[in-house]
């Protein structure tokens, strides 16, 4: 076998050959006529979306794409049309089939439907759950990753310090320790080509002069010279409940605007590699400064005016870094006064994290956008209400933007069948056009793959194709992992998916709640009929006996909660715990043990000591 590059060197279509060539040498015959395949570039068309066109034949032929990083999507793609599926991260867990040359025939070309397809760390991750995602990511379609913060500490540390899980002895990790595995993640993604997006939280803790690299509270006092920075809150200027990116500032100050606009500035000229900055505010609300000169305008137009202050900075150092930002908590209101002069260098990032799991956005059915008031907001809860907020900042700027959702984060885990929360996903997806987006990062654990990655799966397939079957993307995963009992699989989540529980779990409406605890009750009830019927065997159900067991223990604790049974809810969740603790090392890869608790006692309203 011979692949060429038609553009030597290029680090992202020589990678993309060596994956061509190691997957064909795993899938044809060992000895047969020499192929010779070729590796291809073509000029991008103004505002195109990543593109390929693949031509080949047993004899070889070629696949091209409008940048490198799409004729990597490319060769993926004629991998999968060749029956090869890549149903989570980690090289363990893909099916590679044995082909005739024959079967090496396909000519077609694909455009991305959307511009924008990522992911966005959280959860508890190590450096090979990073990495092996990374990895993963152009397989499904995605091109691009979301390092939050400026290295992903935060993430990092809880899995190394084992939050949540003391069974496990925890491990010391630094700041340094971080920035050698962001290092080589960013390398990995250098390699496929991806899209790199980078901070969004800490600046403002960063501009007080913290390091700002997590959520967790600083013992470090606020120092006197910089508590005129801080938002002045009830009368005081503080950290909020102690933590740096929580705290907001008080942006009337020069000195504070200066601070926050040197600091993004002076990154974005260090770090040339990163293709999106966020420049976000704090990760809280109802905070914002309320002294007599921030009280004069509105958290937004400060924003907007930020903003502007980068951007004539970044122009006039001839750099092109598109600056993301975010229409979140306060900043769902958009500016009254203030406009973005030079919309070319931002995206707009809608990020609705109070929405429902319950159903899909309807593009048409926008709700009334409610009067702001200082500190004194509620966040939307329905999606009609989160859609009148997109639709009016659409009045103001109407240059690139993503929808920056939550799926994977917190509410599912309360579907337990994952079938739900991938057609929701699906759903979403198909209708960003008519929501005027142009693309998707999902802000997500890594670890979320218990019973399986099917969301994930769903997710990518569809935003590089939004013309893809919801139920053909269901049979050919559930195929690839459980091989002839899929449809059994499938009847066993599917059933699981229709009593599921997503905002119940996520801390939407009342905690005692009838309807909740007959549907929790029913998704035990299921689990335990699995478990009592002989099964399969192989690694793939194995890992299904093991979340079916998981899953029952934990609908049993959201009944109990659900029927105002305290004292046995919290026996049912520490019971639960116990078991996950138990098994995370064996687990690992697949389900989150510090993000299920953290989900469960913050917004579920478990109370383990009680």
């Amino acid at each position: 076998m011979r692949i060429t590059v038609s553009h030597a060197p290029q680090p992202v279509l020589a990678f993309a050959a060596a994956e061509l060539e190691r997957y064909l040498g795993r899938m044809l015959p060992p000895s047969g006529p020499d192929t010779a395949f070729v590796l291809a570039l073509r000029p991008a068309r103004a505002g195109e979306n990543d593109a390929f066109r693949v031509d080949v034949s047993p004899a070889g032929g070629i696949i091209e794409g409008n940048a490198p990083r799409a004729a990597l999507l490319g060769v993926y793609d004629l991998l999968h049309a060749l029956g090869c599926r890549f149903f989570a991260p980690g090289r363990d867990n893909e099916l590679v089939p044995s082909i005739d040359r024959e079967a090496l025939s396909a000519r077609y070309e694909k455009t991305a439907s959307y511009r924008h397809r990522g992911v966005c760390i959280e959860g508890a991750d190590s450096r090979e759950d990073i990495l092996a995602f990374i990895d993963w990511l152009p397989k499904l379609g995605y091109n691009s990753f979301f390092l939050q913060f400026k290295n992903p500490y935060a993430f990092l540390s809880r899995w190394l310090r084992h939050e949540g899980n003391p069974l496990l002895a925890p491990e010391h990790v630094t700041a340094a320790d971080a920035e050698a595995v962001m290092d080589a993640a960013q390398g990995e993604m250098a390699r496929r080509g991806l899209a790199l997006h980078k901070v969004g939280h800490g600046w403002t803790g960063e501009a007080l002069g913290y390091e700002a690299l997590s959520w967790t509270p600083d013992d470090a006092p606020l120092p006197e010279d910089m508590r005129p920075l801080a938002a002045e809150v009830n009368g005081v200027r503080s950290l909020y409940k102690g933590v740096p990116a929580d705290t907001n500032l008080c942006l009337s100050d020069p000195r504070a605007r200066e601070r926050f606009i040197s600091l993004v500035t002076d990154y974005a000229r260090s770090q040339p590699a990163v293709d999106y900055l966020h420049v976000w505010m704090a990760d809280e609300y109802n905070n914002v400064c309320e002294c007599a000169k921030c009280r004069q305008t509105t958290l937004s137009d400060q924003y907007v005016s930020l903003l502007n202050e980068i951007d004539r900075r970044l122009t006039a150092a001839g750099l092109d870094t598109k600056i993301v930002f975010l229409l979140y908590q306060e900043l769902l209101w958009p500016p009254v006064r203030e406009r973005l002069r030079n919309p070319d260098r931002f995206v707009m990032m809608f990020a609705p994290i109070s929405r429902t799991f319950e159903r899909s956005y309807d593009p048409d059915a926008a709700g009334a956008m409610p009067p702001y008031v200082r500190n004194r907001i509620t966040l939307p809860g329905s999606l009609e209400e989160n859609t009148a907020f997109l639709r009016r900042w659409q009045t103001v700027f109407g240059g690139d933007s993503f929808l920056y959702d939550y799926p994977l984060g917190r509410a599912h885990y309360g579907d337990l069948g994952y079938v739900h929360m991938a057609r929701i996903i699906y759903d979403d997806v198909r209708r960003l056009d008519r929501l005027g987006l142009h693309g998707y990062i999902s802000c997500q654990e890594l670890r979320a793959g218990s019973p399986n990655f099917l969301p994930n799966y769903v997710m990518g397939r569809t935003l590089f194709d939004a013309g893809a079957d919801f139920d053909a993307l269901v049979e050919e995963y559930f195929a690839a992992v459980y091989g002839a009992g899929a449809d059994r699989a499938r009847a066993f989540l599917s059933a699981l998916s229709e009593n599921d529980l997503c905002d119940y779990l996520n801390g939407h409406g009342p905690r005692q709640d009838p309807a909740a605890a007959e549907r929790a009750a029913r998704a035990a009830a299921l689990c335990r009929e699995f478990l009592s019927q002989p099964r399969p065997e192989g690694a793939a159900w194995e890992r299904l006996a093991y979340h079916a067991q998981y899953a029952e223990l934990l609908a049993t604790a959201l009944e109990k909660l659900a029927r105002g049974q305290m004292a046995e809810a919290s026996a049912a969740w520490r019971a639960m715990a116990d078991f996950i603790r138990a098994g995370e090392l064996g687990y690992q890869p697949w389900l989150d043990v510090y993000r299920v608790l953290d989900v469960t006692r913050t917004y579920t309203g478990f109370s383990p000591e009680a």
